[in-house]
C-alpha cells in the first residue's frame, strides 16, 4: 500500500466520494468534448478506478516507468472515456488533453495507447487480454524480483471471451497472488441485457472454481470496496497463494438516472439537454452518497 495509506475513516470515504462525483462529471465533459463515448461502462466502473487510484495504488507521476509501481489494466478498454479523465487528473497527463477525445491528431483515442498515454501500463480494447497482460506483469515481477499488484478491470460482457478463463487458469497455476481481477458486472453489453446475449453467472462460482479467491459486493459502495480491495492486497501480503477475484455488482450509468441500468448508453452523445440531465441527475446522485457516508460511516 501507498507509504501516506490511512484508515478508511468518515474523512476518508467522504473525501473519495469527492473525487469519485469529480471524475464522473470529467467523463461526462469528456463525452461531450469527443461528441461520445462509452459512457455507460465507464460510470459504473468509476467508484473501483477512484478508490484504487486515490487510495491503494503505489504511483509517482514523475516517474510512470518506476519499476516497482503498482499495474492497473483496464482490460474493457472501450471504457477509456472514464479512464482518460482518471490519468489526468491524477497528474499523468494535462486535462486540456480531453478536449480533444477521439478527435483527429489527439493522443486520446477511443482506446487509450500506452506509447501516448503517460501512466498508462498497456494499450487495451480488443477484450479478453487483460488478465494475461496482468499475469505477465506478475511473472515478469517474480523473475526480477520486484513485488508489486497487478489489477485488471474486466466486464461481466467481457467474461464471455474464452482468452479470460485461459488467463485465470494460469493466475491460479502460477499462483499469482498479486493479481486482483475487478468484475464490473453492470448486467449489460453492447447488444443487450448479459443474460439475454450470453449468460456468465454465477461468475463468483466460476473464479472459486478456476482456483481463485473471491468477494462479491456493491460496486457502488466505497466501504465495501475498500475492504474487498484491503483483503486481496492483505492476501498477497500474508503469503496467500491464490489469485483474488472482486465480483462488483454494479449498474451501467451509474449516477445519470436516464442511462441507469439501461444496454442502450453502452455507447452514445450528449446534446445539451442531456448534459443538463446529466449534472442534474449526478448532484442528486452526490448527495445521497454523502449521506450514506455520514450514517454509515
Amino acid at each position: 500500500m501507498p507509504a501516506n495509506y490511512k484508515p478508511f475513516d468518515k474523512d476518508e470515504w467522504l473525501r473519495l466520494e469527492k473525487k469519485a462525483d469529480e471524475l464522473r462529471r470529467l467523463t461526462v465533459q469528456t463525452t461531450i468534448l469527443g461528441g461520445s463515448g462509452h459512457i455507460g461502462g465507464a460510470m459504473s466502473a468509476m467508484d473501483a478506478m477512484t478508490i484504487l487510484y486515490h487510495r491503494f495504488m503505489k504511483l509517482d507521476v514523475n516517474n510512470p516507468d518506476m519499476e516497482d509501481r503498482d499495474r492497473f489494466v483496464l482490460s474493457k478498454g472501450h471504457a477509456a472515456v472514464g479512464y482518460a479523465p482518471v490519468i489526468c487528473n491524477y497528474g499523468f497527463m494535462d486535462v486540456e488533453g480531453l478536449h480533444n477525445f477521439n478527435l483527429t491528431g489527439s493522443k486520446f483515442g477511443m482506446h487509450l495507447d500506452c506509447n501516448k498515454i503517460k501512466g498508462v501500463d498497456c494499450s487495451s480494447g480488443s477484450l479478453g487480454h487483460g488478465l494475461s497482460l496482468a499475469c505477465g506483469f506478475a511473472l515478469a515481477g517474480r523473475v526480477k524480483g520486484v513485488d508489486y499488484m497487478n489489477y485488471v478491470l474486466t466486464g461481466d460482457g467481457e467474461l464471455n471471451e474464452g482468452s479470460n478463463w485461459e488467463a485465470a487458469q494460469t493466475a491460479a497455476q502460477f499462483k499469482l497472488s498479486n493479481v486482483v481481477v475487478l468484475i464490473d458486472n453492470n448486467k449489460c453489453m453492447i447488444d443487450g441485457r448479459v443474460d439475454d446475449e450470453m449468460k456468465v453467472e454465477p461468475i463468483d462460482k466460476k473464479f472459486e472454481a478456476f482456483g481463485f479467491k473471491v468477494e462479491r459486493i456493491d460496486g457502488q459502495n466505497m466501504k465495501e470496496l475498500n475492504s474487498a480491495i484491503e483483503n486481496a492486497i492483505n492476501n498477497h501480503k500474508n503469503g496467500g497463494s491464490q489469485p483474488y477475484a472482486i465480483v462488483m455488482d454494479t449498474f451501467k450509468g451509474a449516477g445519470i438516472d436516464f442511462m441507469e441500468d439501461n444496454y442502450h448508453w453502452h455507447y452514445g452523445a450528449l446534446d445539451d439537454e442531456k448534459a443538463e440531465k446529466c449534472y442534474a441527475s449526478l448532484d442528486k446522485y452526490y448527495n445521497a452518497r454523502i449521506v450514506r457516508a455520514e450514517k454509515e460511516a
